[in-house]
């Protein structure tokens, strides 16, 4: 089985990290936390921190094998991130110290929610 797959019965454990947008079963991110987003949400072993900073509630699944030659993972904001499957829209947010924690990790947090407009460019 493919890395890409779900096994039958594990469709009601997926979650979506509201940072990254990765979709993963919860054990996974308990067992290794998300490959995208682990050096600041550390969701490793810590049920807590994946009830906070993941959801189970999301829209839609692309799978992304190679993000610099996708125009998907463009549109999606998934630049630099490990190929995997990742939903479309997660609904949930995030408390305010884990954005906090981001912005000081340098981290630009975009709500993956659909509720922030990106900033469009101003016209001169």
């Amino acid at each position: 089985m493919s890395s890409f797959a779900v096994a039958p019965g594990q469709a009601r454990t997926l979650r979506a990290c509201m940072v990254c947008s990765i979709v993963q079963p919860q054990s996974k991110f308990n067992r290794e936390g998300c490959p995208n987003c682990e050096h600041v949400l550390n969701l490793r072993g810590n049920s807590e921190a994946i009830q906070e900073c993941t959801s189970q509630v999301f829209e839609g699944l692309i799978s992304i094998i190679d993000e610099r030659q996708s125009w998907v993972a463009r549109w999606q904001r998934l630049e630099g991130y490990v190929p995997g499957t990742y939903a479309i829209k997660v609904v949930g947010t995030l408390p305010d110290e884990t954005i906090a924690a981001l912005e000081d990790a340098g981290v630009k947090y975009i709500p993956r929610d659909g509720s922030l407009n990106e900033e469009q460019p101003e016209e001169e």
